[in-house]
């Protein structure tokens, strides 16, 4: 035997093993090729027959082409194993079907989209504003003097001497109100920052509702039946409110609104939802509204604790804890 038939045996190996398509005829392949009596275990026989100056060279070629034909057998016995394992699950169509999972909005971005439906009924436009504000926007307008406990940087977020996290959704309104004449009528919903000490009812970061109305003949009437109105829309007819007198630099007078609500223990306490009241006229004149033309009024409210009120929920913290047991009831 010569090398060119090593050669040539070795190259029709491989046709022949690319031409296999059934483990059968895999396993015929093998004992036509690798079998005890197969052309390249008679191959190896046939080294010691060549001249003695091609042995070397022939019995490193005999054994590079096993070598590479036993590589490709194993390659393509294990596509076949492969193959033979993948078998198609039977379908019992008698069996329920396998339920989707889908996915939902956050019970806070419900509620969100809740209030701005419910007043947008009451003939409010939906505003939003920039989350990071400069002192102007989150205080100076706003009437709160360099003084005022609000400012004190341990009661605030500060990102640099003159720029913060807004405290409030109030910023919204200095920007509604520089940029549109009156009438007013509109909402801000979003994210605000204070650096709260968390607790049942407190959060560092929560959402808030700012409401805001400028026209002619604006009066505390006006904005007392707009939040009974909300109330009685968002919680139910049933729902106990009341106004407690407070104070706030940017409305005069100003009132708290609580709404009765039963806590952890099971007793009925009266929970702040958030703060109202008469726009001040310096808020007015920061902004080039005519105060002795137009009056106006705005509150704030915490969508937190609007939803805590509404769905029975006793802590803030589970808002944010993303625990889905607690999340997928609502």
């Amino acid at each position: 035997m010569k090398l060119e038939e090593f050669a040539q045996i070795g190259k029709q190996a491989h046709d022949d093993l690319n031409a296999v398509q059934d483990a059968q005829t895999l396993e015929a392949w093998r004992v036509r090729y690798l079998g005890r009596k197969g052309l390249l275990t008679q191959m190896l026989t046939q080294i010691g027959k060549l001249p003695a100056e091609q042995r070397k060279e022939g019995g490193q070629l005999a054994n590079r082409i096993k070598r590479e034909i036993t590589a490709a057998f194993e390659t393509r016995k294990e596509a076949f194993q492969a193959a033979s394992s993948k078998t198609e699950p039977l379908l019992d169509v008698t069996l329920p079907g396998i339920a989707v999972r889908q996915g939902k909005r956050h019970i806070i971005a419900q509620t969100i989209a809740e209030l701005i439906e419910i007043f947008g009924r009451m003939g409010f436009g939906v505003a939003y504003g920039p989350e990071v504000e400069d002192e102007w926007h989150n205080f100076v307008a706003l009437n709160i003097p360099p003084e005022h406990p609000a400012r004190d940087p341990l009661d605030n977020f500060y990102i640099s001497e003159s720029m913060l996290l807004r405290s409030q959704t109030s910023t919204i309104q200095i920007r509604v109100m520089g940029s549109q004449k009156p009438p007013i009528r509109v909402i801000a919903p979003g994210r605000v920052y204070r650096p709260d000490t968390v607790d049942a009812t407190h959060m560092f970061m929560f959402h808030q509702l700012e409401a805001l109305v400028v026209d002619e003949g604006i009066t505390m009437v006006d904005l007392k039946s707009s939040i009974n109105q909300f109330i009685h829309t968002f919680f139910g007819a049933e729902t106990q409110w009341r106004f407690r007198p407070s104070f706030f630099p940017f409305t005069e007078p100003s009132c708290e609104v609580d709404i009765l609500w039963v806590d952890k223990s099971g007793e009925e306490n009266w929970m702040e939802i958030g703060g109202c009241g008469m726009v001040d006229p310096n808020v007015f004149d920061s902004v080039g509204i005519d105060s002795e033309t137009y009056t106006g009024w705005a509150f704030g409210f915490g969508i937190e604790r609007l939803a805590m009120k509404k769905y029975g929920i006793t802590d803030i913290r589970l808002l944010f804890e993303n625990d889905l047991r607690f999340l997928n009831q609502f």
